[in-house]
């Protein structure tokens, strides 16, 4: 039986401070499109949907659930079906639980992240064609999860057989272990990738821009209202993904990417485009090395029925990051 899983599409991060967070994503240019002392709610211009990204204050820092959307209720059910198959206890939440979404469920991943599948969210006016209200690196949309965890080979396989993912790109290491994967349900890239690392955790948030000016106006924008420090890496061009990419750090160091410039995976016959982990040319197609943070860095995340943080685990594979022959 098809999964029907369409793409990713929300996320929820628990942040410190909700008026520094507010200022930050407001400077690159989120819809808000309700807010109150407790959360706020934001959106792409593109998007027709309630919100994409949710900050929720608490105590401290860390990520609540990464979402996608199936295509009906049927679907919910059949997916909660497959998680109790592999012993996972699924967590119903009903209509009206969490702001603007219909039934749904969370349930802890094979890999430890904690992943919340809905049908229905309500709908608010797209913003596309309303260039009056441009401004910042102009987010159209949520593209897509990075997650580190320690197993890439075993949530991969899960990933492709139980939820009929797709690959578009991977990497291995010397010994041809598999060292992270991009996986899609929409015909672009990936809707998640998962790297070997210490796990699981959250390492990033992809969020879709118009072209590549946007993100260097991001940069202008972001260094002009001094956070010219949460300019991570970039920008830059991946080679996998062939992508123009920023990456961020909002105030509590969650990592939020701009990205732009991939391509179309649509076709049946579409090869999965094999990486090796130390190829330069691979994570920044012009060679240049991303920092030490951006493999050791990463967000923590919750327990979906406990709400307390996830004991991490070591990566099975020892090498973390590339090492470039010089």
């Amino acid at each position: 039986m098809n999964v029907n899983i369409i793409r990713a599409a929300r996320a929820v991060l628990h942040v410190t401070d909700l008026e520094k967070s507010k200022a930050f994503y407001e400077a690159l240019g989120f819809i808000e499109t309700e807010a109150d002392e407790h959360a706020v709610y934001y959106r792409g211009l593109e998007e027709h949907v309630h919100h994409s990204l949710v900050l929720k204050k608490k105590e401290q820092p860390a990520v609540e659930c990464i979402s996608f959307k199936v295509m009906s209720e049927e679907d919910l059910h059949s997916l909660a079906e497959r998680y109790e198959r592999e012993e996972k206890t699924v967590r119903w939440i009903e209509k009206g639980e969490e702001k603007a979404i219909g039934k749904a469920f969370r349930v802890q991943d094979i890999s430890g992240m904690p992943i919340e599948f809905f049908a229905e969210m309500e709908t608010q006016e797209r913003l596309l064609q309303r260039y009056d209200l441009y401004k910042g690196a102009k987010v159209q949309r949520i593209d897509h999860f990075n997650c580190q965890v320690s197993d890439v080979k075993n949530t991969a396989r899960f990933f492709q057989q139980t939820l009929r993912f797709k690959c578009s790109e991977y990497t291995i290491d010397d010994a041809e272990n598999l060292w992270a994967i991009w996986l899609h349900r929409k015909p672009n890239v990936h809707d998640i990738a998962v790297m070997n690392g210490k796990g699981p955790r959250l390492h990033h948030i992809g969020f879709w821009v118009k072209d590549a000016m946007n993100i260097i106006d991001a940069c202008d924008i972001l260094a002009s209202l001094g956070y010219g420090n949460k300019i991570e890496r970039g920008p830059g061009r991946h080679g996998l993904s062939n992508a123009f990419f920023l990456y961020l750090r909002d105030p509590d160091g969650h990592r939020i990417e701009l990205y732009n410039g991939d391509y179309l995976t649509s076709d049946p016959d579409f090869k999965p485009i094999r990486w090796h982990l130390n190829d330069p040319m691979r994570q920044t197609f012009w060679g240049h090395a991303a920092p030490d943070s951006w493999f050791e860095e990463a967000s923590e995340v919750l327990h979906v029925h406990t709400g307390e943080k996830m004991p991490l685990r070591e990566p099975k594979l020892k090498q973390k990051k590339p090492e470039f022959m010089i």
